[in-house]
């Protein structure tokens, strides 16, 4: 008997603790009253019902606040989108009303020179070299152009050559690229000269004037205009001012600095000159310089002597 107690005790004690529980639960149910259990049973609900109801509100809460905040985001992406094409509408009326006012000065200069043929064009790229300062526009031989047309903008100031041509792409050498080379009237006298292209000062955003006629001088803000050599170019065409003057290294003959009419840095439309009265088709200009008694010096070399003029 204590061996089957020692083996089984456990096992019926509990069955006994099950019979108590279930004999109590039972007298109080046909009594009507709440046990232990009962009230046990009620105290660990009555929390967990409690903690239900109140994450389900916090459910729906978190539901609602995504749905109003997809809501509003979608609001945001539309009114974004509503700005955007408003921004664009702005900066579509600002070029109109640039470009307007570009054909209003053109007008003004076509009607100055009535037998210049003329051809707009956007630039669309700029070239990517360090040795060259050149940019590329929207139209080419389908449009009438040639190599070596003059390029201005709505001032007539001169902006450069046509270089390289494609059927509706064409490549625009400034006026103060390296290679450069147009005839040019300097100062009040019109002495002729010729504008060509340096390195050094190209990164400057300028060019030279040298050549000049025999015993012709320079003076600071002489105008340089185009002279028409070549018959590519018209004559009178603004390209700049003399900025600062410079004698050759044997001090014999001078040379200008020159400070281009044309902003080239804020260019969008140019136009180009396709034809004009006493043009000649094809060809870029080429024009022989006179003999000169010393070679050019590049200020970016041995600078010359500066020269002041008035």
């Amino acid at each position: 008997m204590k061996e089957y107690l020692k083996k089984n005790g456990i096992r019926l004690g509990i069955i006994l603790l099950v019979v108590i529980l279930v004999a109590a639960v039972s007298s109080q149910v046909l009594s009507g009253g709440a046990g232990f259990l009962t009230n046990a049973i009620v105290a660990v609900r009555e929390p967990i019902n409690k903690a239900a109801t109140a994450a389900g509100d916090l459910l729906d809460g978190i539901y609602g606040y995504i749905f109003e905040y997809e809501e509003l985001q979608a609001k945001l992406e539309a009114l974004e989108i509503q700005l955007a094409e408003a921004q664009q509408q702005v900066r579509d009326a600002s070029e109109a009303v640039e470009e307007n006012q570009r054909y209003e000065e053109l007008l003004g200069f076509a009607e100055d020179n009535p037998d210049y043929v003329m051809e707009q064009a956007r630039i669309v790229s700029w070239s990517a070299s360090n040795f060259a300062d050149s940019f590329t526009i929207s139209k080419g031989s389908s449009d009438g152009l040639s190599v070596g047309d003059a390029v201005i903008t709505e001032y007539g100031a001169l902006v450069g050559q046509i270089s390289q041509l494609g059927t509706g792409w064409a490549e625009v050498r400034t006026i103060i690229d390296a290679d450069t080379s147009v005839g040019v009237l300097v100062g009040t006298n019109g002495s002729a000269a010729m504008l060509v292209g340096d390195y050094a000062l190209m990164r400057e955003g300028q060019a030279r004037v040298t050549w000049l006629t025999e015993g012709a001088q320079l003076f600071i803000d002489d105008d340089i205009l185009t002279s028409g050599s070549g018959n590519l170019i018209p004559s009178g065409l603004v390209v700049g001012k003399v900025s600062n003057i410079y004698s050759e290294a044997a001090g014999q003959t001078e040379y200008g600095i020159i400070t281009p009419a044309a902003d080239l840095g804020s260019l969008v439309q140019v136009f180009i000159i396709t034809d004009f009265a006493g043009s000649d088709e094809g060809g870029t200009e080429t024009v022989q310089p006179p003999a000169a008694t010393e070679p050019p010096v590049s200020p970016s070399q041995e600078p010359g002597t500066p020269v002041t003029g008035g």
